[in-house]
């Protein structure tokens, strides 16, 4: 069984991306195709990696965040491609996140709610109610509401949003941390693997720990390993 791992595919060009989706593609469920990568390569990058991992679902991180229509507009314009997840940003409020339900219906469009590189002190600065822990609980409820299958919080947040939204909705955490010595890059809010997993998490985004590996196959290969082990 695959790991519930999404790996991060932000790269320097497609060959790079397909290589990265073919060495993980054995050992994780999820390969997640981001702003970087779709607007260098467009869906030839989605195709590109489908290809090359054809067992991994298909995780499209655009957040899109606009006017319902404009974000309606853009989920359709994505239906070809088939993602198994689409994101948008919860904090585009209800209707937006509607928009997008109803656009793709079968894709499970996924609400980021507060990125897991802003602090407290970022959340203050840009004039949103926290604790950082209330407005992700807030802006979960408001999208589950609204009709998101997936729930995107940091590690620190997912026992609390799975408390407020139940278990029928996948719930993903970037700012996972294998080794937490390493620091967290540009994450703020960050957990190891184990513990995202322990708190509720269906699905953990992990990239640089993975495709800035030496041997990326063998980072995959090890994380799947020691998550098994710990299940």
């Amino acid at each position: 069984m695959s790991a519930p791992i999404a790996v991060a595919l932000d790269g320097p060009d497609l060959v790079t991306i397909v290589g990265w989706a073919s060495a993980v593609g054995p050992h994780v469920s999820t390969l997640k195709v981001g702003l970087e990568t779709y607007l260098r390569d467009g869906g030839a990058a989605v195709h590109a990696v489908r290809q090359a991992a054809p067992d991994c679902a298909l995780f499209l991180d655009l957040k899109l965040h606009d006017i319902p229509n404009t974000v309606a507009g853009g989920a359709r314009s994505v239906a070809h491609l088939a993602p198994d997840y689409l994101t948008v940003h919860a904090s585009g409020g209800a209707a937006m996140i509607r928009a997008a339900v109803d656009a793709l219906p079968e894709t499970r469009i996924t609400a980021v709610t507060v990125l897991t590189s802003m602090s407290e002190n970022d959340l203050d600065a840009v004039g949103l109610r926290g604790p950082a822990i209330d407005a992700v609980r807030r802006l979960a409820a408001l999208a589950v509401g609204a009709g998101a299958r997936a729930i995107v919080c940091s590690p620190q947040e997912v026992a609390a949003v799975r408390q407020e939204v139940g278990s029928g909705v996948v719930l993903i955490t970037p700012g996972v941390r294998p080794d937490p010595s390493s620091g967290g890059d540009d994450q703020a809010r960050v957990a190891t693997p184990e513990q995202a997993l322990a708190d509720g998490a269906d699905l953990l985004v992990i990239g640089r720990p993975i495709t800035a590996a030496a041997d990326v196959e063998q980072a995959a290969r090890a994380l799947a390993h020691r998550l098994s082990e710990s299940r």
